[in-house]
């Protein structure tokens, strides 16, 4: 039996009933293209690979590799042996379906490193810590909202689909995690005219969150540009959208500033 190492942040899902009810909610058919994230000892791998014709997926573990090589034959699993967080999703192909239980440790950054796929991707589907879906999905003015959110939400639609208890799991881990499915859009709602400038005013307004907008985004931006933008300037970034922080970025685009 495999140990499961805290390096790797491994926690392996053992509950079948929680696993026929993520292939439910994924849906795959046979001839799409999927990409498994942290296979592990294979819980989601084998009931997919019955249903699709080859999967690919990406596992850190060599020792897992090892097992994962024995169990498959290479042309219907090919494996991708590194870290999921330098993988380029680009070279498997086009409308990807991505699915994995994202180690806890690592997860926010796999979500950033993917979003940079969005466009090739068709969805995904991620078990990860109750508390990080609940900010995936939160809305301007609550607890959970943060740059996570808005920076996910620029890009994907996100649904919360179901819980899972730490039962589930091998060893159990001490919170609940949730099932998340993320879409991205084919045409952005709000689209940034630079997104890294996008995404620095929203590392600035979120950096220090019990400053108002006006103090966290000086000397980008004026009071003349509040009054221009519609946006309070005693405001915090917590209660703007998305489509708030692109106005913002998209001024400060125009002006070459």
């Amino acid at each position: 039996m495999h140990t499961p190492r805290k390096r790797f942040g491994q926690n392996f899902l053992e509950d079948r009933a929680v696993v026929e009810q993520i292939i439910a909610a994924i849906g795959p058919h046979a001839a799409e293209r999927f990409v498994e994230i942290g296979p592990g000892l294979g819980a989601l791998t084998s009931p997919l690979l019955q249903r699709i014709e080859h999967l690919d997926v990406i596992e850190i573990d060599r020792d897992i590799v090892q097992t994962l090589r024995s169990a498959h034959p290479a042309n219907r699993l090919t494996i991708h042996e590194g870290d999921a967080l330098e993988f380029d999703f680009a070279a498997v192909g086009r409308e990807l379906r991505v699915i994995g239980n994202l180690p806890y440790n690592i997860s926010t950054p796999l979500l950033f490193h993917l979003s940079g796929y969005a466009g090739i991707v068709r969805d995904a589907h991620f078990m990860l810590q109750r508390e990080v879906v609940q900010r995936m999905g939160a809305q301007p003015g609550t607890a959970e909202y943060g740059r996570l959110s808005v920076m996910l939400q620029y890009r994907w639609s996100i649904d919360s689909l179901f819980d899972v208890p730490p039962t589930a799991f091998r060893p159990a881990p001490k919170v609940w995690s949730s099932v998340v499915r993320m879409i991205p859009y084919r045409t952005l709602p709000h689209a940034a005219e630079n997104e890294t400038l996008f995404a620095d005013v929203v590392m600035r307004a979120f950096g220090q969150r019990r400053k108002t907008l006006r103090n966290t985004l000086k000397p980008q931006l004026s009071a003349p540009d509040f009054d221009q933008l519609g946006i309070d300037p005693a405001a915090r970034g917590e209660t703007l959208g998305v489509a708030g922080f692109v106005r913002i970025a998209n001024l400060i685009a125009a002006r070459g500033s």
